[in-house]
């Protein structure tokens, strides 16, 4: 299990989000609020950020907990952008892959991150990760299923899918292979936001100006709205948008 925040607005310092407040994701790295399932995320961290001008994101990641790395909170003090994906790992399966495995993901502008995990993991996958393209396999960056999940957002958003169908499609399909999977996704193109709950927790906290969508609030601002189950989000700076996904039919 995971916890992951995305935030794109106005520039603040990394650590303004993710480490000062009093629920950030440093504090859900050993004390989630709103996790169901394991209690730490200690098996690696990351974030992904966005330097003005430049759309390609930035990323740091380190395979032991957010609490141990002090290079990482100095960093988070002084590092300042105007959108970021963070995420705290607790791996659901033993593995080498150590920082490989850490989210977030990324490809071109994107970020991504998968807070979850995929039922009866790897072989109720063998069949979607068989249909993609053999060099898309080869480029995994970890034999994780959260990076297998990457893979096949990604291989729809280079086939010119929109975010938030590329999350949503994803989820149908890895939900009917794998029933009982949790599937929250969060994506990033450092503009618009696109996010899945699925069996998980998921809230946001809109504007003015900015948005953030979380595994749970970082704080206890009376803004944060809890997204429903099976419920794709997708927002920018201005807006928030909900659409119910359909369970797969059995």
């Amino acid at each position: 299990m995971c916890r992951h925040l995305a935030y794109v607005g106005g520039p603040v310092a990394l650590g303004e989000l993710l480490v000062r407040p009093p629920h950030a994701l440093l504090r859900q790295s050993w004390e989630p609020r709103t996790q169901d399932s394991g209690v730490v995320n200690a098996d690696g961290f990351g974030v992904g950020w966005y330097a003005e001008g430049d759309p390609v994101p930035a990323r740091y990641r380190r395979a032991g907990p957010i609490w141990g790395d002090l290079s990482f909170a100095d960093l988070a003090r002084v590092v300042r952008a105007g959108a970021f994906l963070g995420a705290v790992r607790g791996a659901t399966f033993p593995g080498a892959d150590g920082e490989a495995a850490a989210a977030p993901f990324t490809a071109g502008p994107w970020l991504f991150s998968h807070n979850g995990a995929v039922e009866g993991w790897p072989d109720s996958l063998t069949a979607l990760a068989g249909a993609l393209p053999a060099g898309e396999l080869l480029r995994l960056e970890a034999r994780s299923d959260s990076a297998l999940l990457w893979a096949l957002v990604l291989h729809r958003l280079r086939a010119g899918d929109a975010p938030g169908a590329a999350l949503a499609d994803t989820v149908r399909e890895v939900a009917a292979a794998a029933p009982g999977s949790r599937l929250n996704l969060l994506l990033t193109d450092g503009d618009l936001i696109a996010a899945t709950a699925w069996r998980n927790s998921l809230w946001y906290l809109p504007g003015p100006g900015r948005v953030a969508v979380a595994s749970e609030p970082y704080d206890d601002d009376p803004r944060w709205r809890e997204v429903p189950e099976h419920t794709l989000v997708t927002a920018d700076r201005a807006d928030v948008t909900l659409t119910p996904l359909k369970e797969p039919s059995a």
